[in-house]
Formats: structure tokens, C-alpha cells, sequence
């Protein structure tokens, strides 16, 4: 009975073949798939359906439909069937069925169909206010946006170096948050993939709560300097702007110890590797060996009975030969 429905598959399979048995594919995107079938189906009816099995299959298109819809079979004769789905959606998973209406049986091929997100782009930088104006000789605050042309549920964070600042596409600089030279950057990521941005330079020349000076390097950018700015500053200290400045010192020196503590606290949960938390990484792999040794305990255990079954059929043949006539 299993040759007979080997046989009966493998014939259903030289009637109608496509080239694909998997599509990936993007979402908002579409795909075609191209089947080739037997001559003596030129004029029978084709369909795609969907459905995980193919007694339950849900007819979607069919060759003799004249409906508009998202999904499209056109039979072409001897130069094949060709089935285009367009603007595809998260829900357009699942199983599908490339079908021929036949009598008693209809021949029938199955495709998976598999729909991710866009993958993204490397992101870009810019300011939203023009550097050549060096508004930050002059203390300003500047923004600058992190974002990429290509990608769908797109997240994005900004990095200090290798601490995280931010689940934003924007970054915001000022007196306040520059206070020495430091490397920023921009992390675009979704399901599928995670881009890096270029580094954005600031360096400060005179730090201060208000009316400091820093200069914004980006790549594709303006290139300026506050040397100007610098030579026309004077700094004339007096007792009382002394103590505030030591004030101001001690209060960030608290701060920065402050989060320097947070960071120890949740450097496991932030620090990444391969775009993944290293906690979750670390969980993904421990499943994975914990899944491989009840392997080959199952494997062992199931040797042991193997063994311990052929020794008592062997016990049981040595009885049987004993009790048979000479």
C-alpha cells in the first residue's frame, strides 16, 4: 500500500512541478511562483488555494476567475502557470496549493510562504539645523537625526562609545551633555538585521553649563572650527562663578558615579552580541546544550532497551531449541 501511494505521489509530482517550494519574501512586496504541468492538462482548470493540508484548502484564484485580487494565476499553456501575489502582509504566511482540477483526484503542489520585515538599510546622519551656522560656538544645543531609507519596524539607539544613551532617532547636544570629547553613534535594527551608522565627533573646547564651546564633526558635513570664537572669550573668573563651577563639578562627578553604577548594574542586559542581548544569547545557547544532552540520553536509553530486547529473544530461542525433539 506505501509503494502504491509513493508511486501515486511521485507521478502527481511529473504532472505539475514549480520552481519554487519556499518564498521568502518582504512585506508590502510581492512574488511569483512559475509551475510547469503535463500537456494533457492544457484546458483543465488551475487554482491556488491555502490551507495546511490539501483536503483543507481554501480556494484563493483560479485561471478562469476574472475577479481582481491581490493573488493572480495565469495560465499560459505549454510556456507554464504563473501564480503573483502583490502587496504582501505578515498574515500572507502559511501554506499555499498550486492545483489542477481533475476527476476523482486533482493534482496538487504545495509552497510555503514565509513574510518578513524589510531588512535595514546603514543609517544615515544629519543635523536638523545647519552646522555651517556654528550655533555650537556659541553654546547652542544641536539634534541629529539617525535614520535609514530601507527597512520596515525599524528601532533606533544611540551609543556613547559602548554605553547606551537612548531609545530615540534623535540625539540631542548641548552644554549640559557634552562636557569632554566622545564618540557617538546611531544603531538601526529590526527582527531581521541591525545596521551601524558612522561615528559623530564632538569636541569640546571649553566646557560649561551655558555658553560652551564644542564643534559637531559628521561625516558629509560642514567642517568648521570655533578658533574665532575662542580668541574673542576671555574667561574672568570671580569667587562666586568659581563656586559654582566647583558645585557644578561636584554634582556631576556624583552623577557620573551615579550612572556608572547603573551601568555595572544593567551592563549584562545592555551590552549586545550579533545584535542580540548577551542575555539572551547566553539563554538561547544554554537551551540548545540542554536539548542536545537529553538527546543522547534518549539515544542511550533506547540502545540499552534495544539490547536488553535482543539478549531476552536470544534467551528465548536457546529455551526453544532445548524443548525440540533430537
Amino acid at each position: 500500500m506505501k509503494t502504491l501511494c509513493l508511486l501515486f505521489l511521485l507521478h502527481a509530482s511529473l504532472q505539475l512541478q514549480c520552481d519554487k517550494k519556499k518564498i521568502t519574501a518582504y512585506i508590502g512586496g510581492e512574488f511569483i511562483l512559475i509551475c510547469k504541468y503535463a500537456n494533457e492538462f492544457l484546458y483543465s482548470k488551475k487554482y491556488w488555494c491555502r490551507g495546511d493540508t490539501r483536503n483543507a484548502c481554501e480556494i484563493l484564484m483560479d485561471s478562469e476567475s476574472k475577479n481582481k485580487h491581490r493573488s493572480l494565476i495565469v495560465d499560459a499553456g505549454r510556456k507554464g502557470l504563473f501564480v503573483k501575489v502583490t502587496n504582501l502582509q505578515f498574515d500572507d504566511s502559511g501554506v499555499y496549493w498550486v492545483g489542477i482540477d481533475k476527476i476523482f483526484a486533482d493534482i496538487m503542489t504545495s509552497v510555503t510562504v514565509v513574510i518578513t520585515d524589510v531588512p535595514v538599510s546603514k543609517p544615515r546622519l544629519w543635523p536638523l539645523s545647519s552646522l555651517a551656522d556654528r550655533s555650537t560656538c556659541w553654546g547652542k544645543s544641536v539634534t541629529v537625526r539617525c535614520g535609514s531609507k530601507r527597512g520596515t519596524g525599524i528601532r533606533y539607539v544611540w551609543y556613547l562609545e559602548d554605553l547606551l544613551l537612548c531609545h530615540s532617532s534623535d540625539l540631542s547636544l548641548d552644554c549640559s551633555s557634552v562636557e569632554k570629547d566622545n564618540d557617538y553613534y546611531c544603531v538601526a535594527s529590526n527582527d531581521i538585521s541591525s545596521e551601524k551608522s558612522d561615528l559623530i565627533s564632538v569636541e569640546v573646547l571649553m566646557p560649561a553649563d551655558d555658553s560652551c564651546i564644542y564643534v559637531v564633526k559628521i561625516q558629509g558635513q560642514p567642517i568648521y572650527d570655533c578658533a574665532d570664537r575662542m580668541r574673542t572669550t576671555t574667561v574672568q573668573p570671580t569667587p562666586l562663578q568659581t563656586c559654582q563651577a566647583t558645585k557644578n563639578i561636584r554634582s556631576d562627578t556624583r552623577n557620573q558615579s551615579l550612572q556608572l553604577n547603573k551601568t555595572d548594574h544593567s551592563l549584562f542586559f545592555s551590552r549586545t552580541w550579533s545584535g542580540l542581548p548577551l542575555w539572551y544569547s547566553l539563554l538561547r545557547w544554554s537551551y540548545f546544550a540542554s536539548l542536545l544532552v537529553i538527546l543522547c540520553i534518549i539515544l542511550k536509553c533506547t540502545k540499552t532497551r534495544t539490547e536488553k530486547y535482543a539478549k531476552r529473544r536470544k534467551k528465548v530461542r536457546c529455551r526453544q531449541n532445548r524443548h525440540l525433539p533430537q
